[in-house]
């Protein structure tokens, strides 16, 4: 039987402006701003989507940035690293691209048999390059980045836990995850066809200070299911396993469902389709403005109140 979860689908993130924003991920990671809307939640504020060129399941990095925000902290309850995977020739690239750009980085450092850069965006928000010997996915050229050394998309996302059997319990069991590696208080787990992309990292701290959220957290963690129906399967297991489970919303590009797992974690269960080129064609994505139809009506007055912003790539 097919896996009702896929792997990852995207990740949320809180940042401060648009500009420095677009700047880290478009500019310094080279990804692609896929989409350009605004958080339904509070249309007084962005929600960029940025991943490969058509913004695909499993490399849809996306941000609220809600401006002058404080900083949050890293610690158990958190989201603290999301990793991008990169071809296993392109670390020197990439640390001599950090080097330019004034970036620090920590490493190179070996994490299973793969090596590690650990950086931070402009915000504060936890970012890994990855080397990954096995990722078909294609690169995209961008700026100075040659396709050959580009971003691939996830490679993993670490969940940081005070208590981790009972994460790992439940991506074990209803969430279809197999436990494929431990290393020291890191366990790695993987879902569907499995490779990057497929990978969550429960890391284990007893006793750390707990997290907080601010600019540069992790709002939540959203994983990849085929289709309307098998989210309803998923949503209907989870359920039956005592999670607390939100209805079925509409977020446009995909639908949701939303539950915090046993460590507070806020995970979402988010369809493929229809996808970003449900409101653009692939070669304008990003290009304006999407507002939600119910919003239509105040586009003046939102587009008044955001901040102008460009895309540049270095």
């Amino acid at each position: 039987m097919k896996p009702l979860i896929e792997g990852l689908h995207h990740v949320t993130a809180l940042g401060t402006t648009a500009q420095r924003n677009v700047d880290f991920y478009a500019g310094v990671l080279g990804l692609r701003l896929v989409k350009k809307t605004i958080n339904f939640d509070a249309p007084e504020v962005y929600h960029l989507y940025y991943g490969d060129e058509a913004g695909s399941p499993g490399t849809i990095m996306t941000f609220f940035p809600y401006g002058d925000m404080p900083r949050g902290r890293k610690g158990p309850g958190q989201l603290t690293y999301t990793a991008f995977s990169i071809p296993q020739d392109a670390l020197r690239f990439w640390m001599d691209r950090l080097i330019a750009l004034g970036i620090p980085f920590e490493g190179p450092s070996q994490r299973f048999s793969e090596m590690v850069l650990r950086l931070e965006d402009y915000d504060g928000m936890g970012v890994e390059l990855v080397t990954a010997a096995a990722d078909p996915r294609p690169g995209r050229a961008s700026g100075s980045i040659p396709a050959e050394y580009a971003v691939r998309g996830f490679h993993s996302v670490t969940l940081h836990e005070s208590l981790a059997d009972p994460t790992i319990a439940l991506l074990a069991g209803t969430m279809q995850h197999q436990v494929i590696a431990q290393e020291g208080d890191r366990t790695r787990l993987s879902s569907g066809s499995g490779g990057p992309g497929a990978w969550i990292d429960v890391l284990h701290t007893p006793g750390a200070p707990r997290s907080f959220q601010g600019a540069g957290s992790v709002h939540h963690v959203a994983f990849n299911t085929a289709s309307d129906a098998t989210q309803l399967e998923i949503r209907e297991a989870l359920l039956s396993a005592g999670m607390q489970v939100t209805p079925v919303l509409d977020r446009n590009y995909f639908h949701s469902v939303y539950f915090r797992e046993p460590g507070r974690i806020l995970f979402e269960i988010a369809t493929a389709p229809p996808g970003f080129t449900a409101d653009e064609p692939l070669n304008a994505l990003g290009g304006s403005l999407k507002l939600p139809a119910w919003e239509e009506p105040n586009r003046s007055r939102i587009e008044a109140g955001l901040e102008a912003f460009t895309v540049n790539t270095f």
